[in-house]
């Protein structure tokens, strides 16, 4: 897996990379490990789209709120490097029904000059540290979900205050044994702002997966959920690493919906 980096400083230094989540469901604590996280996350319609949104078997944007807190590193959490999401059992994906934008085309142009139906979701957001010298100072971001070539996803940050920067982070999605459907695998690449000082901590972000389009009478969507739910809710399951090797593990059962199933 890439990590492909676009970086302008306006300040000297580069800002904070966002929570990158590929794909979580559910909200979880971490309540063994140092650094501790907690996600949560709710199925939302999708906009323009109507019969998406919280409801079994339909579409829906993936909207994940996640923060992580620690102070192992400058009084902060240490920096994230990986993020390894396993989906529930009946969630789907299809990439292959949407447009890809390539890395060099957004590296170069931003995600403006990406096809329509590229984009992967609504804008997210998020907040990091960065540092100058031995001054911690808080970055604030956006991110958004963009498909790539080959079925990934692209993640790109964009952040303005109080450095500008342009991330492009780049995942995979691969199978996972039951009781789960998928992985998501994502690797975050250390951000250094001036030379000597501590790299960024990302304290907290939202991101926002999830696209659909009408053909004819037919929803398409990215994200589909589950078309049904046992007792307990969907089981998933969250793993992330830090520098120097701190790790954080947890499940959680994400509640079923209300509606019905879609046939």
């Amino acid at each position: 897996m890439g990590i492909i980096g676009k970086l302008r400083t306006t300040t000297g230094g580069v800002a904070a990379c966002l929570l990158l989540v590929g794909l979580t469901l559910g909200f979880a604590s971490a309540s063994s490990a140092a650094p501790t996280f907690t996600l949560k996350t709710k199925a939302l319609p999708i906009p323009g789209v109507a019969g998406t949104g919280d409801i079994l078997g339909a579409g829906a944007v993936i909207q994940v709120e996640g923060k992580i807190s620690g102070t192992e590193y400058g009084g902060y959490p240490p920096p994230l490097t990986s993020i390894r999401y396993f989906a529930p059992a009946g969630a789907k994906v299809r990439p292959q029904a949407f447009a890809s934008c390539a890395p060099a085309t957004i590296e170069q142009s931003g995600p403006e000059a990406c096809p329509k139906r590229s984009l992967a979701g609504p804008l997210g957001s998020g907040l990091g540290v960065v540092s100058f010298g031995s001054e911690r100072v808080p970055e604030t971001a956006t991110v958004q979900p963009i498909f790539a070539p080959g079925g990934g996803l692209e993640l790109f940050v964009d952040g303005n205050t109080p450095v500008s920067l342009e991330i492009l982070a780049a995942g995979h999605v691969v199978a996972a044994a039951p009781p789960f459907s998928m992985e998501f695998m994502e690797e975050i690449p250390l951000i250094e702002t001036v030379p000597g000082a501590l790299d960024a901590s990302i304290l907290e972000g939202t991101v926002r997966v999830g696209a659909a389009y009408r053909q004819g009478k037919r929803t398409v969507s990215y994200v589909t959920l589950p078309d049904s739910c046992a007792k307990g809710g969907w089981l998933v399951k969250v793993e992330l690493g830090f520098l120097g090797g701190a790790s954080a593990q947890t499940t959680y059962d994400m509640p079923c919906p209300a509606g019905r199933s879609r046939r």
